[in-house]
């Protein structure tokens, strides 16, 4: 029997699977890139007050690290290529190599791989077919960025090149995701081994951007860099996307190589298993919640800790930034006031740390749902355990987990800000408040998902979507002059922008109210329903 043969139809059962999950992936990459053509272009209408601003980040070594350097600086595209390129090809990347883990190694470890082999199907057509939905939607991806910039003013050449680097990033990392699911026999696993892999490329790209000359080379070893070397909307250096499709096809075939070389449900890498007995510290359902969310809680952490500092280092020069574009200005004075145009960022920049937490609060959420659709949560209920105790066990770190990394984002944008200003006993207490008076946001989106979860938990993923509405109303909204009541959808709408406005005690605690009161109408519906259903 032909290896691929059933592949074509595979493909379509995965297309059908993903029709609300790749969607919103690429609502995702489309709405940043439309908010940064849009913002960009109202902020910095003269060639001057663009160039003046790309020299001030191509100066910025913190912020070098976060996006990389404006390779075109007195053109709106190459403002756009320096906010979307690294940031982009993280985004991109993630989805692409969830996607084919997904469809791969998720499809073996419940057991539903075996049962369609069990048919016409070749033993290489289910990873043939999860590469080539990840493909495909790249591709698609990549025509939106490219019309939507395109139509937006900005010349098709660079958009053309720009979008296409992002989406041959997302394949690369298709291809990397399809090694790792070859690896372990966790799904889990295989998405932290290729998460890691992202990480480290996004840390290579940022070092050699960040670092003196003799560094730069480091950004050729990160696929999430090639995009900034194509050089989009510049001298665009077309042959750069030949390099990623030799990188894709290689991994492909790497993985195809791997996946001939094991049984169906193992992996490549031994597997460890546990001790026979647990251990006394693993006896109450916190407990065990805790060794679950552990790993999440440490990784979300550290990334906190990197993004707040890089947004601390960035405070002392971004004012010299924003005098650069009178429209910028005037923009962050209504935000905080004149004089306060520092404050204003960092208040923008506490905000987006919210929406990390938001996301991490929706991921802690979900883990009940795991373990029950894993089978996990009959055993542990079968028990003196009881269904409530044993949801808030894990309600317990979506509501306290997104509370640290908050506290260690605020800790260190406040440290290194307040180094960097000799006010480190000021800066630090303002920017950890700036920080945690994010969390009832956050806490609305973990209370959404824990409703959801206990009253229609078919319809539990859609706490994702709810977290993309929200992103895109705060990256769309302002720059398209949508509707107040409209952005007022959003949580993050009304979290006092701390430090550049004072603290508002009423909205905090309406949102608070409204988290409890979700909260408990999901561990209510939990407690009534069939488990498994």
């Amino acid at each position: 029997m032909n290896d691929f043969v059933g592949t074509r139809d595979l493909i379509k059962l995965y297309a059908r699977r993903d029709r609300v999950k790749l969607p919103v992936g690429l609502l995702i990459m489309v709405g940043i890139v439309a908010s940064s053509v849009t913002g960009f272009a109202k902020l910095y209408t003269t060639a001057k007050e663009r160039t003046d601003f790309a020299n001030g980040v191509n100066g910025n070594a913190a912020q070098l690290f976060m996006y990389g350097p404006v390779v075109r600086t007195d053109a709106a595209g190459g403002l756009v290529a320096w906010r979307t390129a690294a940031l982009g090809g993280l985004i991109i990347g993630l989805i692409s190599l969830f996607t084919v883990i997904r469809h791969s190694r998720g499809e073996e470890e419940t057991g539903r791989a075996e049962l369609i082999r069990a048919g016409v199907v070749g033993p290489r057509a289910q990873l043939a077919a999860a590469v080539a939905v990840a493909v495909v939607g790249n591709v698609v991806t990549a025509l939106y960025l490219a019309l939507t910039m395109g139509f937006q003013g900005l010349p098709w050449g660079g958009s053309i090149a720009l979008a296409l680097g992002l989406g041959a990033t997302g394949c690369v990392f298709a291809g990397i995701g399809a090694i790792a699911a070859q690896l372990t026999e966790s799904a889990r696993a295989a998405r932290g081994i290729a998460s890691a892999v992202v990480g480290a490329a996004f840390l290579l790209r940022a070092l050699g951007d960040a670092g003196k000359h003799d560094l730069s080379w480091v950004v050729w070893l990160s696929p999430i860099g090639w995009t900034e070397r194509l050089h989009p909307f510049a001298d665009e250096r077309w042959w750069v996307l030949l390099l990623a499709a030799a990188t894709t096809a290689l991994l492909t075939a790497a993985a195809f190589a791997l996946n001939a070389r094991r049984d169906l449900g193992a992996g490549l890498l031994p597997d460890r298993p546990g001790p026979a007995t647990a251990a006394p510290g693993l006896r109450t359902p916190l407990a065990l919640a805790w060794r679950l969310h552990r790993p999440a809680l440490l990784g979300w952490s550290a990334g906190f800790l990197v993004v707040g500092a890089v947004t601390g280092g960035a405070g002392k020069s971004i004012g010299d930034q924003i005098d650069s574009s009178s429209a910028l200005k005037e923009v962050f004075e209504n935000l905080g006031g004149h004089g306060d145009l520092v404050d204003a960022y960092l208040a923008t920049a506490m905000g987006t740390l919210g929406l990390l937490a938001a996301a991490y609060a929706v991921q802690a959420a979900l883990r009940p749902y795991q373990e029950e659709t894993a089978g996990r949560a009959e055993p542990v209920l079968a028990t003196r355990t009881s269904r409530i105790e044993w949801a808030v066990s894990h309600l317990v770190f979506a509501l306290l987990g997104p509370a640290v990394a908050l506290a260690v984002g605020g800790l260190a944008a406040g440290l290194v800000y307040g180094a960097s200003t000799h006010g480190i006993g000021h800066e630090v207490p303002r920017l950890l408040g700036a920080a945690l008076v994010q969390l009832p946001a956050a806490w609305i989106l973990a209370a959404l998902t824990t409703a959801l979860f206990g009253l229609a938990p078919r319809a539990v993923q859609a706490a994702w979507g709810a977290l993309v509405v929200f992103l895109l109303l705060g990256q769309l909204g302002g720059a398209f002059g949508w509707n107040q009541k409209l952005l007022d959808v959003s949580p993050f709408t009304h979290i006092p922008r701390i430090p550049a406005a004072s603290l508002s005690a009423t909205p905090l605690l309406v949102l608070v109210l409204v988290a409890a009161a979700l909260t408990a109408a999901g561990l209510a519906g939990f407690r009534r329903r069939a488990v498994g259903s």
